[in-house]
């Protein structure tokens, strides 16, 4: 009964996919990176960074889910189905395009697909100056909204809703192109980053964005002991603060506080805080999602931290990071099968993702699974030292004398291993039996808050340190000056909001509608748009928007195309129209599209157009 109700109840928003077998969000979107037509390869990078910043304006339509870039990427390069890719990442719409660059001028041509049947909802051709790119991400992202809204139901669309912090054109492709290695998550690649950024501030002093990503990337490298620790996170509060002062409302400059905050401070409650800040502004953003997960995981809140990947991976259903981060939840819980499962779906989608390579590895050291952990060793020639991980497997699980030789052809380097992924020689040293060394790095590291110890309180390498004093005192100390008590998040409920017409008003303004579209027959432009709409009665594209469905359970075009309909009745029986193709008298009416005539026709009436109208001679 429940389900029952809750299809009906969800049938204005939700449509079932056959093909999935779930309930798809009809105002959802997956905008697909922009295919480079230019003859210059290295227009690559411009064309993504377009189409994310497409994704980041149509993020700020509330009420419209918008798949992440890391999700909707995944597809780059690859000719695959929009039914496909449609029910692989939830969506109802995929935006799909190209890019040509030639001389000082850029072509676009966009199209929007249905996903449940891969039809063309619209497509546009966009041909300006190379200069008037920023207004046209804006034009471009504003007209999508607005086809999904017609086509799908009532979303609140903002005059503009593309905001890039720079109007120089050379500064945005040093952008992109730092941004471009900065998504590749290679440490290495970060300096390449924050090199680009900086010379694109050298063009746009007051480029916001620039300084923010500069700040997580020094953040990032002095946390985990890339750089120096006290002049990475000098340099990353620096950058924070020159990016604050010129856009202090940006939500990526509240997320860079959040990631130094959590990431170089290991100050909790205050991650979380600023986290909540980002999604307030843009709830699309998964990372932020991720972000207080991590948080969760290192205050040993599992079960919150599942939540709210689980919230960043229906945004982001192919991120490898978010599917890497649920694997370590599951690592953390000792839960180690699950994990290898999600861990198993992150290297589906990047092979090469260090995280989770290492992390799997972990799970098969405390499965003591001998023969599983030697065949996955064997495939894995990038691990760091497969020898001395071969070793530790053997100290955890073996208590003889004979491995005491062995141990001593491994030179140890503490240091070095804590600026990898994971400390291995600091584990050795712990499974090795030197205790009190082991505790004194210990001690030493926590203090820095390096970030490879951040889950301390959970990891199951440090579990010989658990027994002894020191490691109590130093874990009583850190928690009494670390508050661990994070606010929880509440659960999201239904606002009560001032209706947009008042409630005398609405049978006026609805009068007023069927009044002049059928007196002046507005129904027969086949061009006709809810903003005309809008501006013949005189309300607003937003307010007339949610009249249509909150009142009528119609989205626009639904509305419009049952004025066709009817019009296409009356005209197709009479006599003086007989020398008229059907389809010539559905264009008459106002249709555009003889996909969107036959579907609508059958979905009004339940029969094919041809099949009504014998049944009415």
């Amino acid at each position: 009964m429940y389900f029952l109700y809750f299809c009906f109840f969800t049938s204005s928003i939700y449509k079932l996919n056959i093909q999935g077998n779930r309930l798809i969000n009809q105002k959802s979107i997956a905008i697909l990176p922009f295919v480079n037509i230019s003859n210059d390869i290295d227009n690559d990078y411009f064309c993504d960074g377009i189409s994310e910043e497409i994704i980041n304006a149509l993020t700020k339509v509330k009420g419209l889910k918008v798949t992440a870039r890391t999700s909707s990427f995944a597809f780059k390069n690859k000719n695959i189905d929009v039914r496909h890719i449609g029910n692989t990442l939830g969506v109802a719409t995929v935006l799909e395009g190209s890019i040509r660059i030639y001389e000082k001028r850029i072509r676009i041509n966009v199209q929007l697909i249905r996903t449940s049947d891969g039809f063309h909802t619209w497509s546009q051709n966009f041909d300006r100056n190379l200069n008037d790119i920023f207004e046209l991400q804006d034009e471009i992202s504003l007209i999508i909204a607005e086809q999904i809204r017609e086509n799908f139901g009532h979303l609140n669309i903002s005059e503009n809703i593309s905001a890039i912090g720079t109007n120089n054109l050379e500064a945005y492709k040093l952008y992109l192109k730092g941004r471009s290695y900065q998504l590749n998550w290679d440490l290495e690649d970060y300096n390449r980053a924050i090199e680009c950024y900086q010379k694109s501030l050298v063009l746009d002093p007051n480029f916001y964005e620039a300084y923010f990503t500069i700040s997580r990337s020094y953040g990032i490298l002095a946390s985990w002991g890339v750089i120096d620790q006290e002049t990475g996170l000098t340099k990353a509060k620096r950058y924070l603060e020159r990016g604050l002062h010129i856009n202090p409302l940006s939500y990526l400059g509240h997320f860079s506080r959040a990631s130094i905050i959590f990431w170089n401070n290991w100050d909790y409650a205050n991650s979380i805080r600023y986290l909540k800040k980002v999604l307030n502004i843009n709830s699309s953003f998964a990372i932020a999602y991720e972000g207080i997960a991590e948080v969760y995981m290192a205050t040993n809140q599992l079960d919150e931290a599942l939540i709210n990947i689980d919230r960043a991976l229906e945004i982001s259903p192919l991120s490898p990071n978010h599917y890497f981060t649920k694997g370590n939840i599951y690592f953390l819980k000792k839960d180690f099968d699950e994990a290898i499962f999600y861990l198993d779906e992150c290297l589906k989608i990047d092979p090469n993702f260090s995280l989770a390579i290492e992390t799997k590895l972990a799970c098969y050291m405390f499965l003591n699974d001998r023969v599983a952990f030697k065949k996955y060793i064997a495939t894995m020639p990038q691990l760091i030292s497969s020898e001395l991980c071969e070793l530790l497997f053997e100290l955890m699980h073996t208590k003889t004398s004979s491995l005491d030789l062995k141990h001593e052809s491994i030179t140890l380097n503490i240091e070095e291993s804590f600026k990898a992924v994971y400390p291995w020689h600091f584990y050795f040293l712990i499974y090795s039996g030197d205790i009190d060394k082991a505790l004194l790095i210990f001690k030493e590291k926590i203090n820095l808050k390096i970030g490879q110890l951040v889950n301390f309180k959970l990891d199951p390498f440090l579990e010989p340190l658990r027994s002894h004093k020191i490691y109590q005192d130093i874990e009583r100390s850190f928690l009494s000056k670390h508050d661990t008590k994070t606010v929880r998040q509440k659960k999201q409920v239904l606002k009560s909001t001032v209706q947009p017409v008042s409630a005398n008003q609405v049978p006026m303004y609805i009068e007023q509608l069927k009044k002049r579209i059928q007196e002046e027959k507005l129904y027969q432009n086949p061009n006709f748009s809810l903003k005309q709409l809008s501006t013949v009665i005189n309300l607003h594209p937003n307010k007339l928007s949610w009249l249509l469905n909150e009142h009528l359970q119609l989205n626009f075009n639904e509305f419009i195309n049952k004025y066709r309909l009817e019009h296409f009745k009356k005209e197709v029986l009479k006599s003086s129209n007989s020398h008229l193709t059907l389809l010539g008298v559905a264009y008459d009416s106002g249709f555009n599209s003889k996909t969107v005539f036959n579907t609508f026709f059958k979905k009004e009436t339940g029969v094919a157009p041809r099949q009504w109208v014998k049944s009415q001679q």
